[in-house]
């Protein structure tokens, strides 16, 4: 069965950085685009970053995210992580792993991890 599941959330002060991780398992994610979405309390979940999983490493960010936060991957270790920069209050959420299907495929999706941003 398919398991993402993610870690690294955390306080962190503003301007500060964190890392998250995602370990999948359970499932061949070949014809999918990993990434991460967030949730923050009283809101819809949006979008962060994404990236193919297999082949090239072609990545996506939403407007937010780009220049501070960096997604990438380890096949080898199954492992989505989202490195995340110079972090704002607005950051504040609960992060989600995602698995996207480009094949119009099940679509999963891990626990979440929070990451509170604040001083």
């Amino acid at each position: 069965q398919v398991q993402l599941v993610e870690s690294g959330g955390g306080l962190v002060q503003p301007g500060g950085s964190l890392r998250l991780s995602c370990v999948i398992s359970g499932g061949t994610f070949s014809a999918y685009d990993m990434g991460w979405y967030r949730q923050a309390p009283g809101s819809g979940r949006e979008f962060v970053a994404a990236i193919n999983w297999s082949g090239g490493s072609t990545t996506y960010y939403a407007d937010s995210a780009k220049g501070r936060f960096n997604i990438s991957k380890d096949n080898a270790k199954n492992t989505l992580y989202l490195n995340m920069n110079s972090l704002k209050p607005e950051d504040t959420a609960v992060y989600y792993c995602n698995g996207e299907s480009t094949l119009g495929g099940t679509d999963y999706w891990g626990q979440g991890t929070q990451v509170t941003v604040s001083s």
